[in-house]
């Protein structure tokens, strides 16, 4: 496995993007620009691939490596979503308002 991410090093962390979860509990995910907001019932993260929400219950940021695009979270994942362009605006209007 190590040899894969060797190999494919210059592919870079913004072009690529993984999921990787383990028995609910762990999510492992690559291709992450930035954490837009996050407690413990739920995480917004904009990956290269778009908005993605993870919900769950006692949800906490277990790894972070802004140079690399990680995110590692742990606690019960329930849901994961993607927000594609059409939902986009929706979802963008509705965490201004909850943020103002």
């Amino acid at each position: 496995m190590n040899n894969y991410y060797e190999r494919n090093a210059t592919i870079g962390p913004q072009t690529e993007h993984h999921i990787t979860m383990k028995n609910r509990k762990l999510l492992e995910i690559s291709g992450v620009k930035e954490v837009d907001s996050f407690d413990n019932e739920e995480f917004l993260l904009q990956t290269v691939m778009g908005y993605l929400i993870v919900r769950g219950e006692n949800l906490q940021m277990k790894n972070l490596d802004v140079e690399q695009g990680n995110v590692s979270i742990k606690g019960k994942i329930y849901e994961l979503s993607y927000l594609d362009d059409q939902h986009g605006e929706k979802a963008k209007g509705f965490f201004s308002k909850l943020f103002k």
